[in-house]
């Protein structure tokens, strides 16, 4: 708190700090919630490019409807990365090992939630993303095919179980990981109200994507946040660049010691491995 003193009452970081980013995923993500149930009426796992292409064309307000879904789960996901950031930037917060540990896991569930949503659009990018997703299921050692199995198992169910997972299981986890956390702190739709305004003028002024299988092309990519995993895959087995490479943050995050020097060196080691992700991604964009 001494360093923020030093800085003017206008300063940009006082108000990145100040601002409740907590407070913004949560209301993005209510947003991504009411327009899902709305889209979740119309779909169908069974026929998914059929079932997204007809939501837009004949559910009444069908294309605004997942636009708003999706924007608001972009914002969610995105928000809740800034929420993270401030607080261990702030170095504030006093949790327990387990309530740490608890409260960090929301942060895989709300990125596996937005990746399932991708792979629900059963569009080329839908597609490849599911593709790559079961590929590395398959390549984890002895539990492989059972892993594949309950998360995916796309050749012979289809989208059904991730299905599942996005509009249940996935929910769950995440609300009962984030639960003790959310009973402290609430989040008003008034103190929101340009975010909200925001996420619906884009998506009335912006269609969400829907990409058709584009034959012929040697190369599909994967959501945004997948693309520097996909070409990670271009030079490592599928088990160490699909599995062990990404835990790598995640771990270091839940293991967050309290020294102080120790803490530093695992803020560097977080912070070269999102350089390093970033790079990786911007050489997959290359090949798009």
């Amino acid at each position: 708190m001494a360093r923020n003193t030093l800085l003017p009452p206008l300063h940009p970081l006082n108000w990145v700090r100040g601002y409740t980013w907590g407070g913004a995923s949560l209301i993005s993500l209510f947003l991504s919630i009411l327009s899902g149930i709305v889209i979740g009426l119309q779909y169908d796992p069974s026929d998914p490019w059929y079932s997204t292409s007809t939501i837009e064309l004949v559910a009444p307000y069908g294309s605004f409807w997942r636009a708003l879904h999706y924007y608001s789960s972009q914002a969610f996901f995105l928000f809740l990365i800034a929420h993270l950031t401030v607080v261990l930037w702030k170095n504030e917060a006093n949790y327990s090992r387990s309530a740490w540990i608890r409260l960090c896991s929301t942060l895989p569930s709300g990125l596996l939630l937005l990746f399932t949503g991708y792979v629900l659009r059963g569009d080329a990018t839908g597609e490849a993303a599911g593709a790559i997703a079961e590929h590395i299921c398959l390549s984890v050692p002895l539990i492989g095919n059972q892993l594949n199995e309950l998360f995916f198992d796309l050749a012979d169910s289809g989208l059904r179980k991730v299905y599942i997972h996005h509009v249940i299981g996935l929910v769950i986890l995440g609300g009962v990981a984030a639960w003790p956390h959310l009973r402290r702190y609430t989040a008003r739709w008034r103190n929101h109200l340009l975010l909200i305004l925001a996420t619906i003028a884009i998506s009335v002024l912006v269609p969400a994507p829907m990409e058709p299988a584009r034959f012929g092309l040697l190369f599909i990519a994967g959501p945004w946040f997948f693309l520097g995993l996909q070409e990670l895959l271009r030079y490592w087995p599928p088990f160490l660049a699909g599995v062990v490479i990404p835990l790598v943050p995640v771990i270091l995050l839940l293991w967050l010691p309290q020294a102080s020097r120790l803490r530093k060196r695992v803020y560097l080691a977080i912070c070269l491995w999102l350089v390093l992700y970033a790079v990786l991604t911007a050489l997959c964009i290359q090949r798009i």
